[in-house]
């Protein structure tokens, strides 16, 4: 006896065939199928197992989707809380959080998140028509400029008829500029100007350097401005590198640095987080009572949608967090129903936007590795004795309950076979 209390095996009871019952989801009821046990005693290895291979529990009672048939298929969801990846709706809620406690802030509305109105576009988009109305308006007038003065050029050259035609197409070209300063639309206009008469290169100003030598200089300055010592950067003739080197980034705060922050000496407010343990026996669980139950009430009738009368006290006692937002945690990852690995959420979800029931393990020769090999080892507990199903077998001789049996082996798989004890009256 002291034995038996020292190991404390894993004590369970499976029910033949398969339970129907109400769905929670779609309130079919007798829509979801699953097979069940109930565990006289369970450690947290063998639970830790089961759900690995799509168990769950209500109490002591232990069940099984049959995924393929129910209605609403139940997808074991896996969030590793030690790779936590903030996203940046946590991390304004956090910055929210933190400037209540320590300002006394609360924002207002959510202005901040809302993408750029039509008013704001439309006065960019005005600007930028002003900029290019701008400058057409001045290049046309420095060649308005320039065309005058080649016509006064050409008229101590030209005849009366000459001087008239010019004239026309400087008076067209006046309309097509106020045409342009006035917004209105016009077609694009070919002004075709004499040559100026040479008069030498202008020795006021820098010689003349191709484009290719420019951007390289450009690029050059730029890398000097990117690191002051001129380390790295070529001198003048030598070839510069193909990319350039990558400024330091500033790093995201981590998930502590966020939650941990230091709030002033000054700060409105504290705050304080203190676990209470779930028992009626306790003074601070009742003095809490009432608001953990209607912060619960909040949470079933907003996230779950259930009505009121679903959400009572008793089950308030013997509630399981199961939020469909758990999906929304990353990482996250959900259990194959097929071969019981777990698959990156990203991964399952063009899946199963198609169809309820899906295989998320995208090779199709990978089978279940933690099956059943060897049913004779499977251990049961019968007449408080432990004995191996094979010679369990052979002593009962009542093959009726074989198909059971290893259903059952087949659904455990086979570490927890060999460990739990599987009671048999």
């Amino acid at each position: 006896m002291a034995a038996w209390a020292a190991v404390s095996p894993s004590v369970v009871e499976y029910f033949e065939g398969e339970d129907f019952y109400r769905c929670g989801y779609c309130k079919n009821e007798s829509g979801s199928r699953s097979n069940g046990m109930w565990a006289h005693s369970l450690t947290a290895r063998d639970y830790q197992d089961l759900i690995d291979r799509g168990w769950r529990r209500s109490g002591k009672y232990v069940y099984k989707p049959v995924m393929h048939q129910t209605c609403c298929p139940q997808y074991t969801i896996r969030c590793r809380p030690l790779q936590f990846q903030p996203s940046k709706s946590h991390k304004k809620v956090l910055k929210k959080m933190l400037k209540f406690l320590a300002k006394g802030e609360i924002s207002r509305g959510n202005c901040e998140d809302e993408p750029m109105d039509s008013t704001m576009e439309d006065a960019v988009a005005g600007d930028f028509a002003l900029i290019n109305k701008l400058d057409i308006k001045c290049d046309l007038k420095t060649l308005s400029d320039d065309f005058k003065q080649s016509l006064e050029s050409e008229e101590k050259k030209k005849g009366k008829n000459v001087k008239k035609e010019d004239s026309n197409e400087l008076i067209q070209s006046q309309g097509i500029e106020e045409k342009l300063g006035s917004g209105e639309p016009s077609c694009s206009v070919r002004v075709h100007t004499a040559p100026k008469p040479g008069k030498g290169a202008d020795l006021s100003k820098p010689p003349c350097r191709k484009a290719k030598e420019i951007r390289k200089e450009r690029k050059r300055l730029k890398l000097m401005q990117q690191s002051p010592a001129g380390e790295g950067v070529p001198a003048q003739g030598q070839p510069l590198p193909l990319f350039p080197p990558k400024a330091k980034s500033n790093q995201p705060k981590s998930l502590e640095e966020l939650i941990f922050e230091t709030l002033p000496e000054n700060a409105s407010h504290k705050l304080e987080v203190r676990l209470v343990p779930v028992s009626f026996e306790d003074p601070e669980f009742q003095s809490s009572f009432s608001q953990s139950f209607s912060l619960y009430v909040k949470y079933q009738m907003t996230i779950h949608q259930d009505p009121p009368d679903e959400c009572g006290k008793t089950e308030f006692t013997r509630f399981l967090c199961s939020s469909p937002l758990e999906g929304q945690y990353r990482p996250s990852d959900l259990l194959c129903p097929e071969t019981y690995v777990w698959v990156p959420i990203e991964q399952c979800l063009p899946s199963l936007e198609t169809t309820k029931y899906c295989r998320f393990n995208q090779d199709p020769e990978a089978v279940d590795e933690g099956r059943s090999k060897e049913p004779d080892r499977l251990q049961v507990f019968h007449k408080k004795a432990i004995v191996p199903y094979g010679v369990y077998r052979r002593q009962r001789k009542d093959p009726s309950e074989e198909a059971a049996v290893l259903q059952y082996a087949s659904l455990v798989g086979q570490a927890c076979s060999e460990r739990m004890l599987l009671f048999r009256s």
